[in-house]
C-alpha cells in the first residue's frame, strides 16, 4: 500500500505504508544513529516528531521492549529506507512493523532518505504529515504549516511521585528526579551509583520537591520548545537558590541556563544521533556522544559571572555544557547515559554523586 510524505514546502514522497494505518503530523527531524532504533523510537524527546533513520536497514533485530526508555512510543510518525520483515535476536519479542502498529505509529518505508535528510539540513526541520491519499492537498499544507510542537513535557511527564527504589545501606544518597520526559537509563544509571530515586512530575513546585529531604536534583531530558517551560523555570530559580547539587541533561541543561537568566535558541536541524563529537573545554579531550535536541543554550547569553563552558560542540561550536558558579551545579546537552551507546561520558555520574556526597559532608 502506498503512503505520502508531505513537507511544508509541498515536497513529497511517495513510499510504502508501515505501522499504523491513518495520517499523522508533526515536525519531520533525522537522526544519524546507526543502532538503538528501540531507544530512538521510546525516547520521549521525540515527542511530536516525525523521525527519519538515516542508517538504511532498521528493524534487523526486531522489536525488544527491554531496551525501550519509556512505557511506550511518543514520536508522531516513523521514516526509513528499509524496514526488516524478519528480525534475528534471540531477545526479540516481535516484528518492528508489529510494534508499530500496536503502538499506533505511522510510518513510511522506501523513501529516498538520503535526498530528505539533505533537504532537512539545507532548508532546516519542517512540519510534515503522512497520509495514505494526497486528495485534499490544500488543507493538508494548511494543515502542516499551522503545525507546531506543544505541550511536549506536559504530555511526557509521569503521573505523579513515584519513589524508584528506597534508600538504603547501598544507595544512600537520595535524588530526586524531575520527570520531563525523562529516559529509563537516567534511573539505572543513578542506581547503579549508589543513589535511591524518587520522580517527579514535571509540575512539582521547589517547596515539594525540598520537602523530599533530597541530596541532590537531577533534571530530565525532555522534548519541546524549553522556553516554552515557563512555570518550571520560575521553580527551579528557587531550587538553584537551596545550594542543592543538580545535575540536568538535554533539555534539563537548557531549562537550567534559562533559570540562571541565559537564553535558547533553535537550530536549524538539531543533533540527534549517536555519533556527535563534543570537546572537554578544559581537558582538551573529545568525546562521542549521543544526542538528540532541537534547541541549544545561546553561547552569546551566557554570564561568565554565573558559568564557565564546560562542553562545546565540535561541529558548531554550540554549547555543549556549563558549570554554574553559585551552587554545585552543572549540566550537559548531550546522553551521558546513553543506553544504546556510547558510553564515554558516564563518568558525569561519578562526578554528580561526589558533589552530592561532598555537600552532605559538609552538612
Amino acid at each position: 500500500m502506498e503512503r505520502y510524505l508531505i513537507l511544508k514546502d509541498g515536497t513529497v514522497y511517495t513510499g510504502e505504508a508501515i505501522g499504523a494505518s491513518g495520517d499523522a503530523i508533526g515536525e519531520a527531524v533525522f537522526t544519524t544513529a546507526m543502532c538503538g532504533y528501540m531507544q530512538t523510537l521510546t525516547d520521549p524527546s521525540y515527542y511530536g516528531q516525525i523521525v527519519a533513520q538515516t542508517f538504511p536497514l532498521i528493524g534487523n533485530y526486531g522489536a525488544i521492549e527491554d531496551d525501550a526508555e519509556s512505557a511506550k512510543p511518543y514520536l508522531a510518525g516513523y521514516i526509513v529506507r528499509e524496514l526488516c520483515e524478519c528480525g534475528s535476536n534471540f531477545r526479540k519479542d516481535g516484528e518492528l512493523d508489529d510494534y508499530l502498529k500496536r503502538n499506533g505509529i505511522v510510518g513510511i518505508a522506501g523513501i529516498d532518505v538520503r535526498a530528505l535528510t539533505r533537504k532537512l539540513r539545507s532548508s532546516g526541520v519542517m512540519g510534515a504529515m503522512l497520509t495514505d491519499s494526497l486528495k485534499d492537498m490544500p488543507r493538508k499544507l494548511a494543515e502542516i504549516k499551522k503545525f507546531r510542537v506543544r505541550n511536549a513535557v506536559e504530555n511526557t511527564t509521569c503521573g505523579g511521585v513515584t519513589e524508584v527504589n528506597p534508600v538504603d545501606a547501598e544507595h544512600p544518597l537520595k535524588v530526586v528526579l524531575y520527570d520531563f520526559g525523562a529516559k529509563y537509563n537516567i534511573e539505572r544509571m543513578l542506581i547503579s551509583h549508589g543513589c535511591s530515586v524518587t520522580r517527579v512530575p514535571a509540575s512539582t513546585t521547589a517547596e515539594d520537591a525540598l520537602a523530599l529531604r533530597p541530596d541532590g536534583i537531577m533534571l530530565s531530558n525532555g522534548g519541546g520548545d524549553p522556553a516554552d517551560n515557563t512555570s518550571v523555570i520560575a521553580e527551579l530559580k528557587k531550587l538553584c537558590e537551596c545550594k542543592l547539587p543538580i545535575f540536568g541533561i538535554c533539555l534539563g541543561h537548557q531549562l537550567l541556563a534559562l533559570a540562571n537568566g541565559f537564553q535558547t535558541v533553535k537550530l536549524k536541524y538539531g543533533h540527534r544521533g549517536a555519533n556527535q563529537p563534543v570537546t572537554d573545554v578544559v581537558g582538551g579531550r573529545t568525546y562521542i556522544t549521543s544526542q538528540n535536541h532541537g534547541y541549544a543554550v545561546r553561547a552569546s547569553s551566557v554570564d561568565e559571572s554565573v558559568a564557565t563552558l564546560l562542553f562545546t560542540n565540535a561541529n558548531d561550536k554550540t554549547v555543549e555544557g556549563l558549570e554554574y558558579k553559585n551552587a554545585p551545579m552543572f549540566s550537559v546537552q548531550f546522553h551521558p547515559e546513553a543506553c544504546g551507546g556510547p558510553k564515554d561520558t558516564g563518568y558525569l555520574f561519578d562526578r554528580f554523586v561526589e558533589s552530592m556526597c561532598a555537600a552532605k559532608g559538609g552538612n
